[in-house]
């Protein structure tokens, strides 16, 4: 399962003891999955992607119904949405310092009034 999903086997482990996977079945000690597991693995990629913990992924996953899912998902959603803020913010002062004229881009006043503005 680990190749089919692009996850190395380590790291399936890893979230078997996080509580976020169980195996079906063991076959001569080996885990087998089956495709429900395969989405289950797509789902906990995309959420750690997303900046999601494995502890709130469980939460997520263990929650008891659909809305309690998207409980955590909405939380998450707007402390991404405050990281993606930020970044525009800092590409903004990075995109300045590379086009600026200025021969240290510190020294011009533009550059210093985005510093200023984005305290």
């Amino acid at each position: 399962m680990g190749a089919r999903c692009g996850v190395a086997t380590h790291v399936l482990r890893h979230w078997e003891d996080a509580g976020l996977l169980t195996p079906t079945t063991r076959v001569s000690g080996r885990r087998r999955y089956d495709d429900s597991h395969v989405a289950r693995v797509v789902m906990i990629r995309r959420g750690k992607a997303a900046g999601l913990s494995l502890a709130r992924l469980r939460e997520m996953l263990e929650a008891p119904d659909g809305p309690a899912r998207r409980a955590v998902l909405a939380e998450q959603h707007a402390r991404l949405d405050e990281q993606i803020r930020q970044a525009r913010e800092s590409q903004r002062l990075l995109d300045h310092a590379l086009a600026c004229e200025s021969p240290d881009f510190t020294e011009c006043a533009h550059f210093r009034a985005l510093i200023a503005e984005l305290q």
